[in-house]
Formats: structure tokens, sequence, C-alpha cells
């Protein structure tokens, strides 16, 4: 497949590529060029036929919004196709001029089987017209409509690859304004309330009179909660989008696991056990990196355990890799989405932009690791890790 944006030789280049595959030569382009005289008598008759075809058929007119004056600049543009089909110049110009058409049927929303019978009518007419009035041996004559046909050939090859190429971008571009559009949703989702709530604890400070100690440090304490969540969604994009590469090192993925684990206080709604044998080998990565997946999953589980949870994680070694599985008892995940929790801006949270797990999916494949899912509904959720076993 092309790239989004081909330059002007690149193009050419592509355009010779097509010509060796067809085995094109100059003695193609000569054959065309000495057919010129017989088939440009029938130019204008074939330019109406092909317009008033058009006419026939409402979702190829539906394009033709100018009317008759339209169609007049449209016919002075054909025209000008069909002499340079017949010209026997196959340059870089030439070439870029079948591009641009490729590309105009996207902009105008024209749907490709319409140019390709479009050009299967023109084909008929001009080789109808080569064989009505062709004056020399049949061979020869044979000879020219195979050149002519590998030429039209050629053509709609490359206006081809034109409309694909722009199509493909013009999806891109689309896409791009979704999901930044849905980006910009989430995050206004979920600074909005840290912020309103600080904006209110700023204004009982601004305007509160004489408020007690107590009151003034319940304030700042709130405050300072909420930057610290807005801190945390802006580190969250911020990771993703410029995740360095990864320093690979032997670690311990005990003590990897433990530092995580301190950041969740053991409470009554939700407790962690952390099995570990002492004779677990190390395991290859960067350990900072592994953490915040360690991090993002832990935060899942407890998320999937409102009420009251446990969270098992288990270390073990299979072949050449070790594999950390985090398994809890919570609302479990539908098996029509399982297969879409890692992709960007995808949550089955109320809150939250959903790269969590698409932040995991992208650490774990700069680190060679990767993951593994199962899950039932009310029943729970294992991830499970799989990180290369280190080799010293």
């Amino acid at each position: 497949m092309l790239e989004a944006k081909m330059d002007s030789n690149a193009i050419y280049l592509r355009y010779q590529e097509l010509q060796r595959y067809l085995e094109w030569g100059e003695d193609d382009a000569q054959r065309v060029l000495s057919a010129v005289k017989i088939v440009e008598p029938c130019f204008i008759a074939l330019i109406d036929d092909f317009y008033a075809e058009i006419e026939r058929h409402p979702d190829a007119r539906k394009v033709i919004r100018g009317g008759a004056e339209q169609v007049a600049r449209l016919k002075v543009t054909l025209l000008g196709w069909l002499r340079s089909l017949f010209s026997g110049c196959y340059d870089l110009e030439y070439v870029n001029r079948r591009w641009q058409i490729g590309r105009k049927h996207v902009e105008i929303g024209l749907g490709q089987a319409y140019p390709d019978a479009a050009l299967s009518r023109l084909r008929k007419g001009l080789i109808r017209a080569l064989a009505t009035d062709w004056k020399t041996d049949t061979a020869e004559l044979i000879q020219t409509v195979e050149s002519v046909n590998t030429l039209l050939d050629l053509d709609l090859a490359i206006i081809h690859e034109a409309y694909e190429n722009e199509y493909i971008a013009q999806i891109q571009r689309s896409e791009r304004l979704a999901a930044i559009g849905q980006v910009a949703g989430g995050i206004a989702h979920e600074l909005r309330n840290p912020l309103n709530a600080v904006k209110t604890s700023a204004y009982y400070l601004t305007h509160a009179r004489n408020p007690s100690p107590e009151k003034t440090k319940e304030h700042l304490q709130r405050i300072d909660r909420q930057v610290t969540l807005a801190d945390s969604v802006i580190t969250t994009l911020s990771d993703f989008a410029k995740l360095p590469s990864p320093d690979l090192q032997p670690f311990s993925i005990a003590e990897c696991i433990n530092e995580v684990l301190q950041s969740y206080p053991v409470s009554e709604t939700f407790q962690v056990t952390f099995d570990c044998p002492s004779s677990l080998l190390n395991a290859q990565g960067d350990m900072k990196q592994i953490q915040i997946v360690f991090d993002n999953l832990i935060r899942n589980a407890r998320d999937a355990m409102p009420e009251k949870g446990h969270l098992i994680i288990t270390a073990t070694q299979e072949n050449q890799h070790v594999d950390i599985a985090f398994a809890d008892n919570g609302t479990g995940i539908s098996p029509e989405i399982l297969n879409r929790i890692t992709e960007p801006l995808f949550s089955t949270k109320s809150r939250g932009i959903g790269l969590g797990l698409a932040i995991v999916q992208s650490i774990l494949d700069k680190n060679k690791a990767t993951l593994d899912v199962k899950s039932e509904l009310d029943q729970g959720s294992v991830f499970t890790v799989h990180l290369e076993k280190s080799v010293t």
C-alpha cells in the first residue's frame, strides 16, 4: 500500500514500475502515436456519448453540480486527456495529471466503479474506431489494439492507486479529528471535577471570614488532592505520547511489585496477596516502565471491585518467561469487548479517558513482553504479564 502522500517523482517511478510489469515499451508508444490520425476524428463523438451516459446514472450525475457550464469544461478536460493519451509522450507531467484524476474522484465523492465503467466505455469506442477505419494488415491492427489496451490499463492502474491513496488519507484525517475530539472530551471530563473542587475551595478561602485553622487546612489539602488528580491525567497523556525507549536490564519482580504496592495501603475494601517464590529469577525489562504496567493493572483491579475485593498477584517461571498474574474477583469484562480493552481511548468506566491499558500494551510491546487476559462477567479477571527471563 502506498503512503498517504507521494511526491511527483515517486509517482512517476511507480508508473515506470507498472510499465515494466505490463511489458510496455517504445514500440507500444509508437503504435499508439501512429493511431491518433484514426481515432482523433472520433474524440468529440466519444466525449458526447461519455457525458450523455452520465446523465442516465443519478449517482454519477449528482457529483456534477455546476450544470451545463461544468459539463462543457469537463468535456474540454476529457478532450485533453484523450489527446495526451495518444501523444506518445508518457513523462512525469503525463503521469501526474493521471494521478490528479484519481485524487479528484475522491474529493468529489465519486465511487471508483463509475470511472472504471466510463473508461471501459471509452475503450470500446476507441477500439471500434480503430477496427472500422484501419487500412493496413490485421496483424498490425491487433498489435495496436494491444498497445492501446495496455496504455489504458496503465492509466487505470495509476488512477486506482491515486484514488486509494487519497481515500486512505481522507479516512486518516477523519480518524485523527475524531480521536482529537474523543481525547478532548475525555480530558474535559477528567479535569472538570478537580478544577471545580479547586475553584470551590479557593472561593471559600478567599471569602470566608476568619476561617478556623482546621477548615483552612481541610481546603488546602482538598486543593492539593485535586491538583494531584489533574496532574495524573496530564501525566497519563504524556506517558502515552512520549514513552521513551526502555532501558532493558535484569530486575527483581518482588522488588518491583512491592514498590508499587506501597501506594495501595491495605484496607477493609481492598486486600492484596502477593505470592512470589524466593527462587524466582530476575526478569528482563525497564523496571520503571514495568512498574507503570503493574500500577495500572492493580488500579484496574481495585476499580473492578468497588464494594469489597481481593487481588491475588502470583509470580511464576515458565520456560524462558517470568509470568505475573493479577487475579481479581471483580465485575469481569464482557466477551464482546474483551479484545478491545487495550485500544487507545476505549474505556468501560464512566470516568476515564481509556489510555491505561493502551499504555500497558505499549510498554509491554517496547519491553518485548506480552499480556494475556481472561475474564468472566461477575466472576473476575486475570491479567497475566509475560516478561522475558533475564539471562544473567
